[in-house]
């Protein structure tokens, strides 16, 4: 009786592997980018996602500004809470400036001629990140919560995304941080989700995954 049960607990685990599989061949292709200002924790978040439902991390990380300068994208990846399954693609986007200045990278000991190809790379990171925008079907906009939310990339940003009607979730990121404030965000940006994390400790992370399934299933 019991080798009966467990045949019949195999059989019905393999239909509903099957069926999840049929439904997801079904299932529109979401593509979830990351998109904030450089050194916001873009590429932290991502690894951290990645880390946590593919078991290896996405992109490099580095203090130097524009350390990711093209597009990374990492496919398949799952994200199950509550019963409820989100796949996506998740892209890691570069950091968007509305300006890159060589000198800015030069305190970071970077040679002049380094520096300068820094600077071109990034800009064409930028002009990437924005051409993205035609195919992502969600948003995780990153802000720094210890900086001021107020900028300029910040508003063309969802002004971009508004306007493309591209549903999106502000992560308030860097919560460790003392003078960090994630009622700020919310503050200036009150129509919209906010979502206050550490990516770097994974503090609130599990609140992040259910907010996604949420807003992008």
């Amino acid at each position: 009786m019991k080798h009966i049960k467990n045949e019949l607990s195999m059989m019905n685990n393999f239909f509903r592997t099957l069926l999840d599989r049929l439904l997801q061949r079904r299932r529109r292709k979401v593509k979830i980018g990351l998109y904030g200002h450089p050194n916001s924790g873009k590429t932290t978040l991502a690894n951290t996602i990645c880390e946590d439902w593919i078991g290896k991390p996405l992109g490099v990380i580095s203090d130097i500004p524009h350390e990711t300068r093209t597009v990374y994208k990492q496919e398949e990846v799952v994200i199950e809470k509550d019963g409820a399954k989100l796949y996506f693609d998740i892209i890691d986007t570069p950091g968007v400036a509305t300006k890159v200045d060589y000198k800015n990278f030069l305190k970071y000991g970077l040679s002049e001629r380094e520096a300068k190809e820094r600077a071109k790379e990034a800009t064409k990171g930028i002009i990437e990140a924005i051409k993205w925008l035609d195919d992502v079907t969600g948003v995780l906009l990153v802000m720094d919560s210890a900086e001021d939310p107020l900028t300029q990339a910040n508003i063309t940003i969802i002004g971009n995304l508004e306007a493309r009607k591209i549903p999106f979730l502000i992560i308030a990121n860097k919560i460790d941080l003392p003078e960090s404030s994630a009622d700020r965000i919310s503050a200036v940006f009150p129509q919209h989700t906010v979502v206050p994390i550490s990516a770097l400790h994974r503090e609130n992370i599990e609140q992040l995954y259910m907010e996604m399934v949420k807003k992008f299933r």
